[in-house]
């Protein structure tokens, strides 16, 4: 009995994980996922896998897109007929699975780009820039020597990288905005209006930034997404802005209503009661209230002086639960909550099970999809929730306690 209570205290403390464990357990994953990489590509036959998919899955919409962008047909990417016809002719001919386009015109740039190189240099190109980009990011929020280990070892880094996904991107982009937002108001701005490729994630920003009474951020945002939709509309034509407002029924009826993707990978409340056998409407109505419980308890956090380290952590965490579309993959968003998060743990420490916690978000992408798949436990979904509630707690509590300081201002 003395053990276990040692055991739960230490749980209770955070005090089980040491820099050295988080270091060491972080390595042998890095290694054995790096490993498992290697044997997929290598055991692949050219750029298709032993399941018939595209290496890097997902991002054969990205270069199909670009091809047809290429090829002056821009407009056809959000045709599916026409884009699945464009991935097999990015094979060769060769039968693969159809993976749909649903970004606004503007994301076409990047689309643009990658197919300008061979299929397997623009997957490349594409994992490494935003890798990259998102460690950075990460050590900015947490300049720590065993950060960039712990970031590059998170499970959604493995899962982004095997869809070839933009999860990478995304929390570059909203990690790099929440970090500059009072040292560079505009920069935070423009970052966010370009994270604007993925609106679904977008819904809790405006919210916080109102909240908080940022508005130079708030201008350069919306600027910037003006000057986007400005450019894609002289670049592209009307007719591709027209193509994409049309595909939203596709999007929304037949991969999200009709769980096109899989229930068991997208991580959303709606998700999971489709999963457990509610119709739309009521699986809407529970997103619906869970957004707008997010909304208020959002903008009070913003509009408080509570540490900026919740605020930020609690907008990452709320914009990955807003959403009734948000895949494993995405999950990469969470490491700029868990970065803040571990900030504020080393300047004062956090709440009982706070540590602990990070840790259980930590490793929850790598067996989220396989129980929903199993047992349709949603556990993505319960770990984002109790995320999100402990930072409440948290806030609520440092309110009570001015012996805790309350940085208002993003610290390097």
């Amino acid at each position: 009995m003395t053990h276990i209570w040692q055991v739960w205290q230490g749980v209770r403390s955070g005090a089980w994980l040491t820099a050295a464990r988080a270091k060491s357990y972080s390595l042998i994953l890095l290694v054995l996922c790096t490993i498992a990489y290697a044997g997929w590509i290598a055991l692949s036959d050219g750029l298709i896998d032993r399941n018939g998919k595209p290496i890097g899955t997902d991002f054969s919409n990205v270069y199909a897109a670009g091809q047809l962008a290429w090829q002056g047909r821009a407009a056809d990417a959000y045709d599916p007929i026409l884009q699945h016809d464009a991935e097999k002719a990015a094979f060769n001919g060769r039968e693969v699975p159809f993976f749909g386009w649903h970004y606004p015109p503007f994301f076409l740039g990047i689309a643009f780009i990658v197919a300008a190189l061979p299929y397997a240099l623009g997957l490349a190109l594409w994992l490494l820039a935003s890798l990259a980009a998102y460690l950075a990011v990460i050590r900015a929020i947490l300049p720590r020597p065993e950060t960039l280990l712990v970031a590059a070892a998170f499970p959604a880094v493995f899962i982004n990288i095997g869809h070839g996904q933009n999860g990478f991107l995304t929390a570059a982009l909203l990690g790099g905005a929440l970090h500059w937002l009072d040292r560079r108001p505009w920069l935070a701005g423009v970052l966010i209006g370009l994270s604007a490729y993925k609106p679904q994630f977008g819904v809790m920003i405006p919210i916080a930034l109102v909240a908080g009474g940022r508005w130079n951020t708030i201008t350069a945002a919306a600027l910037t997404v003006a000057g986007l939709a400005a450019i894609s509309l002289v670049m592209l034509g009307t007719g591709v802005w027209q193509a994409f407002v049309d595909s939203t029924h596709f999007t929304q009826t037949i991969v999200l209503e009709q769980g096109g993707t899989g229930w068991e990978k997208i991580q959303s409340a709606f998700s999971a009661a489709r999963n457990w056998g509610a119709d739309v409407a009521t699986a809407y109505a529970i997103q619906l209230a869970l957004a707008i419980a997010l909304a208020v308890t959002l903008a009070w956090l913003w509009h408080s002086d509570v540490a900026f380290e919740l605020k930020a952590a609690a907008l990452a965490a709320a914009s990955l639960l807003a959403t009734p579309y948000v895949l494993d993959y995405d999950l990469v968003v969470l490491a700029i909550a868990i970065a803040f998060l571990a900030r504020r743990a080393f300047a004062c420490g956090l709440e009982d099970y706070g540590i602990s916690l990070l840790a259980v978000a930590w490793l929850m992408p790598l067996v989220t999809r396989s129980i929903a798949g199993i047992s349709g436990i949603p556990l993505g979904l319960i770990v984002l929730l109790m995320l999100y509630g402990f930072i409440l707690k948290f806030a609520l509590r440092e309110r009570e306690n001015t012996s805790l300081p309350r940085a208002g201002v993003a610290q390097a």
